[in-house]
């Protein structure tokens, strides 16, 4: 602090997001008085609250074991959601136009158009995984739940912070997800403590992995303008109950699942209009199929 109260002689800024509430007891109860609708939320929050549940705040199921012979047995119910969420199927669009020339003499030795289309759908496809990466609604970065979300220890991605990662998910889980340059760092942090992390096979190339568990590079995990990224680990498949995702197959003229190539015609230029259309989304079917490491500092360039 300088000499007068009201100047630092310094200055603190915070690189990781943060957050901090607080309200009085006395506040709550005027918030509460003043609207019914509250008054009646914070109610049911407040019976549920009583009831038994299990860590994942769900209706813990009564079980009895142990007994003897013509014990009275527990009755019990499972809990479900009554009124379940939705997932409306995001769509990535685009129109593309081929003037009918060259469609016409410039298709040998290779089809001009289907190259078009191929680019086009490459584009619409890293579109999609952005989207499934990062959309507010359904992407998986603003899907995890909140107990399945960590920081790291000390800034820079280290072993202790992956094995911490792994305790999140620890059924089964089947593959990292980490920008190239978390990877790196985490490479790093490996070399700082003379760990060397073991490689698998997968679709025959070998890539890097901890615990037998691959780490598979995503750019579309973003880097924050102070060097920090995230870090997601989770297990996928609908029969393991884990990240699925969504998309709806059948559609009209289809070139690949959910995804369709439509023709619009030709204008009086000569202009070809396709109208190239993919359809996804992205569910968690429990918490713990996804957690994710954040505030994963990568700018850190410490000596071995």
């Amino acid at each position: 602090m300088g000499e007068s109260q009201d100047t630092w002689a310094y200055s603190v800024q915070a690189v990781t997001p943060c957050t901090v509430l607080t309200l009085p007891r006395q506040a709550l109860d005027e918030v509460v008085d003043q609207s019914p609708e509250l008054r009646d939320q914070v109610e049911r929050f407040r019976t549920q609250a009583q009831q038994p549940q299990n860590i994942h705040g769900e209706a813990a199921i009564e079980l009895t074991s142990g007994h003897e012979q013509f014990a009275d047995l527990t009755a019990t119910y499972a809990d479900y959601e009554i009124e379940p969420r939705e997932y409306d199927l995001s769509v990535a669009q685009t129109v593309l136009r081929v003037h009918t020339r060259v469609a016409d003499l410039y298709n040998n030795p290779m089809n001009q158009v289907e190259q078009q289309l191929r680019l086009t759908i490459e584009a619409l496809r890293e579109r999609q995984e952005d989207e499934m990466m990062n959309n507010p609604g359904f992407g998986l970065l603003h899907n995890a739940d909140l107990d399945q979300r960590i920081n790291t220890r000390t800034g820079p991605p280290t072993p202790d912070d992956l094995d911490e990662l792994l305790a999140t998910v620890w059924k089964n889980p089947d593959v990292f997800l980490a920008h190239p340059r978390t990877i790196a760092a985490f490479g790093r942090e490996c070399n700082r403590r003379g760990v060397y992390p073991q490689s698998v096979d997968l679709g025959g190339h070998k890539v890097p992995a901890w615990r037998g568990i691959p780490v598979l590079p995503c750019n579309k995990i973003p880097v924050s303008r102070h060097h920090t990224s995230s870090m997601l680990l989770m297990r996928t498949g609908l029969e393991k109950q884990g990240v699925i995702g969504l998309r709806q197959t059948g559609i009209p003229d289809e070139v690949q699942p959910s995804l369709n190539v439509r023709f619009m015609g030709i204008d009086d230029k000569g202009i070809t209009s396709y109208l190239v259309s993919a359809y996804y989304s992205a569910a968690v079917m429990v918490p713990d199929a996804l957690g994710i490491l954040e505030n994963i500092e990568i700018g850190q360039h410490g000596g071995y």
